[in-house]
């Protein structure tokens, strides 16, 4: 979501005096208002208040249509350009057999394609608390067997009873 912050025009300025600027750049100085207006007029374009903020304010002449047009799809290319990074997690036990360990590795290899962050947790319960070794070399592995699509972002920490490791795409497709 984005606000549209539009620019007052014509005459809805406020301002008595202005600095005014002509449709072609060039600094016409400080002018009131009804004659700025007036010189907008006879060009047949608006009067855009384009630095409310100046004292007195900066007031340009232009095609106020034109104007909002080509900021609109100044708005619409950059959205368009801007890449989303989307974090996947998978989670895993400490005890995990071969083959889910494999079907996770799968899951990864699968997301890190698609240019996805993986966040992979291996959960302890109760006494594994007491070999945390054991997640770290299952980390390790898994970050070895995918170093081809991956590389790891963060390195396996402890957070209570989770060990977590962030890897990131190699060649993200975006």
């Amino acid at each position: 979501m984005h606000i549209v912050v539009r620019a007052r025009i014509n005459e809805f300025i406020r301002a008595s005096q202005v600095r005014l600027i002509s449709s072609e750049g060039a600094q016409l100085g400080i002018k009131p208002l009804g004659e700025a207006l007036k010189l907008a007029e006879e060009e047949g374009l608006d009067l855009v208040e384009v630095a409310p903020q100046a004292d007195p304010p900066v007031c340009r002449i232009m095609d106020y249509g034109k104007y909002r047009y080509e900021q609109l799809q100044k708005e619409k290319k950059a959205r368009k350009h801007q890449t989303t990074i989307v974090v996947k997690e998978i989670k895993m036990r400490p005890k995990i057999n071969d083959h889910d360990f494999e079907t996770k590795k799968r899951h990864v290899e699968r997301f890190l394609e698609r240019g996805c962050k993986v966040k992979v947790t291996i959960m302890f319960r109760g006494r594994e608390m007491a070999h945390t070794e054991l997640g770290r070399k299952l980390l390790d592995r898994l970050a070895e067997e995918v170093k081809d699509l991956g590389v790891v972002e963060s390195a396996p920490t402890l957070d209570r009873r989770d060990m977590r490791m962030v890897l990131a795409p190699i060649g993200a497709k975006h």
